[in-house]
């Protein structure tokens, strides 16, 4: 990929923006232009006129999501995304994220052509995952998250028997950004077709294993209109997304010192240690 930062600074200079600071660097490299705009450069999941597309489906839904500004082609695969910036104000109202999700659930599927099967991603391939992986780790947390998988049997056919809507994908604290007009969703990558459960289960392990506030799925739960406590496959998905986070964090681990940091505290919960530190989002 040509140089991020350079993409951004003449992005941002062709269409009138302030120079732009580095915010950070992942699967996208994401920079400030001032205090209204941030300029996104990475390899998209969807083509521009799908993300248009899917933007007027959120915003008729009455759907805070952030505003795309202006994109541009980058080379190679590269789309450079000027965005809307959204300043943090306040607390998340997590009763109004959970009525929001409903709505996005209540978009016809018809209308949102091209999302993928939420299974569908990469990181999902667990038993794959977990066999390649599986060398490295020891033998109280490979015994743990087998355990898992036992406890759970034929969670990903339960899945593809429930009814299909369309779903943000990651529902949680580091994806929505409180505002004085209410709570906006962001990071809309992983939206996809999926039972409803699936955006329900992040927030369902928040509390307890990534250290978030108590009563987040609780008042999510209230603000969609239903929870889903005591669902067989909310269960299986929520634990599923623990063990896809952790072997996320192993293969990240492979080449950095951080990663393997995070990795070691997640496999500390996988032996059974009641006294493992809350997880960290990274």
């Amino acid at each position: 990929m040509s140089d991020p930062a350079s993409l951004a600074t003449q992005a941002a200079l062709d269409w009138g923006f302030p120079a732009p600071e580095l915010l950070r660097a992942g699967m996208n490299t994401l920079f400030t232009a001032g205090d209204e705009v941030m300029i996104r450069v990475g390899h998209p999941t969807f083509d521009r006129a799908a993300e248009q597309h899917f933007l007027a489906l959120l915003s008729r839904q009455n759907v805070r999501a952030p505003r795309t500004l202006n994109d541009r082609d980058g080379g190679n695969g590269v789309v450079v995304t000027a965005i809307e910036r959204v300043h943090p104000e306040g607390d998340i109202d997590w009763r109004e994220v959970g009525a929001m999700i409903r709505l996005v659930h209540s978009i016809d599927p018809l209308d949102a052509v091209g999302l993928p099967w939420c299974g569908d991603f990469h990181h999902w391939r667990i038993r794959a995952r977990l066999d390649e992986i599986g060398p490295t780790i020891d033998g109280g947390a490979r015994a743990g998250m087998e355990a898992c998988l036992t406890r759970w049997p034929g969670w990903d056919t339960a899945m593809r028997g429930e009814p299909r809507v369309v779903c943000h994908g990651d529902v949680h604290p580091g994806n929505v950004i409180p505002t004085d007009a209410g709570p906006v969703i962001i990071d809309w990558d992983l939206r996809c077709m999926g039972p409803v459960v699936w955006d329900h289960a992040p927030l369902m392990t928040w509390t307890e294993r990534w250290g978030g506030e108590p009563g987040i799925y609780e008042q999510f739960a209230d603000g969609y209109g239903r929870s889903l406590r005591t669902d067989p496959l909310a269960g299986a998905l929520s634990e599923m997304r623990l063990l896809a986070a952790t072997l996320m964090r192993l293969r990240a681990a492979q080449t950095d010192a951080a990663a393997a940091v995070e990795a070691e505290v997640r496999l500390r919960w996988w032996r059974g240690d009641h006294a493992a530190p809350p997880w960290t989002a990274m």
